[in-house]
C-alpha cells in the first residue's frame, strides 16, 4: 500500500474513486450517482487546491488503483490558517486493514511542516469504524448536530470532532 499526496493528472481516477466510494458507504455526503463531475473543472479544482499551502490530498494506492483518500481543506482567511477540515473516503475493500491509519500518519507528518493547529471533521454517529479511527488518533467530540443527516429514509445524527495540535 501506497500513501502519497495525489497528482493533479490522477483526476479522473481520483472522481472514480470518489464516485465508487459514494456508492458503497451510506455514510458520505453524496449517494451513489448523485456526485456531478465534469473532468475539466476536476481537474482546474485539483491545481487550485494543491496550490494552497493549507489544503491537500492524501491518497492510498494498491496494485496502480487508487483505494482510498484523505482530504485536508485549510483556508486563506487569517483566522483560520490554523485550521484543516477532513473529509476521509476508503473503498469497502480495503476498510479495517489499516488505510484510514496510514492516511492518518500521512496527514499527520504533513501538518507537522505547516502552522496547523486544528483539525476537524464531522462524523455520523452510528458510523462506527470512522468514529474509532478518529478516537484512535486523538479526535474528541466537541459537539452534536441533530438529525443533519437523512439516510435510508431516517434522520441521523452527526458529530462535531476535532482534535488540537502542540
Amino acid at each position: 500500500m501506497k500513501i502519497r499526496e495525489i497528482q493533479v493528472a490522477e483526476a479522473d481516477a481520483f472522481s472514480s474513486l470518489r464516485k465508487r466510494v459514494d456508492a458503497e458507504s451510506q455514510f458520505m455526503l453524496f449517494e451513489a450517482g448523485e456526485r456531478k463531475v465534469d473532468a475539466v473543472e476536476e481537474k482546474k479544482k485539483l491545481e487550485s487546491m494543491l496550490k494552497s499551502e493549507t489544503t491537500t490530498i492524501f491518497v492510498a494506492e494498491q496494485d496502480g488503483e487508487l483505494v482510498g483518500y484523505l482530504v485536508a481543506v485549510g483556508s486563506d482567511a487569517k483566522k483560520k490558517r490554523h485550521a484543516v477540515y477532513l473529509v476521509i473516503g476508503i473503498l469497502q475493500d480495503y476498510q479495517g486493514i489499516g488505510v484510514g491509519t496510514s492516511l492518518f500518519n500521512a496527514l499527520e507528518e504533513w501538518v507537522n511542516e505547516r502552522n496547523i493547529h486544528r483539525l476537524e471533521l464531522n462524523v455520523a454517529t452510528r458510523n462506527e469504524g470512522g468514529l474509532a479511527l478518529y478516537k484512535k488518533f486523538g479526535f474528541e467530540v466537541e459537539g452534536l448536530k441533530r438529525q443533519s443527516m437523512l439516510i435510508d429514509d431516517e434522520y441521523v445524527d452527526e458529530y462535531y470532532m476535532a482534535k488540537l495540535l502542540s
